[in-house]
């Protein structure tokens, strides 16, 4: 469905003379047949995976679903403010919401022997 502004500023034309009825309702129309993602289609888990380098073993495996990754982001400030690697929770987290798939983030601690990826499917 198109937005308020955007219906509003039609409804306004057509109140003004500037656009018949029949104009305005084939915009409107037009409008509502716009493409739009489908809710399948739109990211819905941040994966977070912790692997140890010598075994090749998953230490860590979180998924966060999408609505809720502002808590995850802090928590993972947290989480990561001691381990040498400056990650931007800000940018991170603007990414996500920017509708941004696929893998974010991938760093390997070669002295601490684990590689961290975060994933959004």
């Amino acid at each position: 469905m198109a937005n308020t502004e955007e219906r509003m500023r039609i409804l306004r034309l057509i109140e003004n003379g500037q656009l018949t009825a029949e104009e305005g309702a084939r915009l409107l129309g037009a409008m509502d047949d716009r493409p739009r993602p489908s809710r399948a289609s739109r990211a819905q888990w941040v994966r977070v995976r912790i692997t140890d380098l010598r075994s090749n073993r998953q230490k860590v495996n979180v998924n966060i679903p999408v609505g809720l990754i502002g808590i995850g982001v802090k928590l993972g400030a947290r989480l990561s403010a001691g381990n040498g690697h400056k990650v931007d929770m800000d940018e991170l987290l603007e990414t996500i919401r920017s509708g941004a798939t696929g893998k974010l983030i991938d760093i390997e601690d070669i002295e601490d022997g684990e590689r961290l990826e975060v994933f959004v499917e």
